[in-house]
């Protein structure tokens, strides 16, 4: 199997996601990378969902430690009876699926075609374990073979050493632009912003590039306008945590005021990714409020006095006249006709 993770920076290296083994699963903490290299190790399906709702690992992370939780789930029951495993896999199904609410759409259906391959394999008198291990890592094949498409797609509207400006952690789209760029030898510039509270463009994005031997720039966001007036910003670009097929998206909180300047400046905003066929509109779309503890804080030291309060909405959503296009597996879509993306072959993503 050649997987498709090869040469792809220190984050996306599939056991540095979350791996099963021996009854654990390991997820690398995000949280506190790069300065620490720090994996969190879960022994039970029930610590893989707080991981996940504790932003352990985060962006498309989930979707690879909600699959090894299923694994984890069925060794935790491996010795119960089969109606008790079943029962016990579906529970862990949904409760995985549902660590954190906006994007539980697209947990579910991995958590969903793991719970059907371990009772495939327990009817066969196979192992279950192994065989939900191996469903997720054809999940994880096939995510990031869809999102080499995605990438490619992706270089061909930037320009020859341009500069292009991100948002949060796009995590496998960042890393097949990275190989689309290295095998058509396309430099370009990248400006990330820094998303606070959790700093993933600054932690996770920017150590991606600039691992890849990208020049690479880390701004605070509160400097997206300056950036865009006067850095020469070619194209403002994000992944989307959910894409509704009325073209509204929903993606790491600051997303939308970054593609009102981007409107303003005239750069051209492109969200990356693949519409959910279960969302038809805005509607659809559920906000996750997170603690707002994080947001008084910085690198554990407190920001205010005692008295204040924060929010904390870890998403918020941008409409479509806001996105220049959305770059998918078949191309780009103009987001007001985003529904035409499922007229024709669709294939499973997740």
């Amino acid at each position: 199997m050649e997987r498709m993770d090869q040469g792809m920076p220190f984050l996306l290296r599939y056991e540095n996601v979350a791996w099963y083994e021996d009854g654990k699963v390991r997820i690398l903490d995000r949280r506190v990378y790069p300065a620490q290299v720090r994996f969190e190790v879960c022994e039970t399906y029930q610590q893989v969902v707080r991981a996940i709702a504790d932003m352990v690992t985060q962006s498309a992370g989930p979707y690879t430690a909600v699959g090894m939780g299923m694994a984890l789930a069925a060794h935790q029951v491996r010795d119960r009876p089969r109606a008790e495993q079943t029962a016990f896999l579906r529970r862990a199904a949904h409760d995985l699926a549902h660590a954190r609410p906006t994007t539980a759409n697209r947990y579910g259906q991995i958590t969903e075609r793991c719970a059907a391959a371990a009772e495939a394999a327990l009817d066969a008198g196979g192992d279950p374990v192994a065989a939900i291990v191996d469903q997720t890592v054809e999940s994880l094949q096939r995510r990031y073979g869809t999102m080499r498409t995605v990438g490619e797609h992706l270089l061909s509207l930037i320009p020859r050493n341009g500069v292009i400006l991100t948002q949060c952690y796009g995590e496998t789209i960042i890393g097949t632009l990275i190989q689309a760029a290295a095998r058509e030898n396309k430099p370009f510039r990248v400006f990330c912003a820094e998303t606070r509270p959790f700093l993933q463009g600054a932690r996770l994005t920017a150590s991606c590039f600039a691992q890849a031997g990208f020049d690479t720039t880390v701004i605070t966001d509160n400097m997206a306008a300056y950036s865009m007036e006067r850095e020469h910003i070619d194209l403002f670009t994000s992944a989307a945590d959910t894409i509704a097929r009325d073209g509204h998206i929903a993606n790491k909180i600051g997303t939308f005021q970054m593609a009102i300047l981007a409107k303003y400046f005239a750069v051209p905003y492109y969200v990356t990714g693949i519409p959910d066929r279960d969302k038809a509109s805005v509607k659809d779309i559920v906000i996750e409020q997170r603690d707002p503890g994080p947001v008084l804080v910085s690198r554990g030291v407190p920001n205010t006095v005692p008295e204040v309060r924060a929010i904390y909405p870890s998403f918020d959503v941008t409409p479509p006249h806001l996105i220049s296009g959305v770059v998918t597996d078949k191309g780009v879509y103009v987001p007001y006709l985003l529904d035409r993306y499922f007229d024709a072959d669709f294939k499973a993503y997740y």
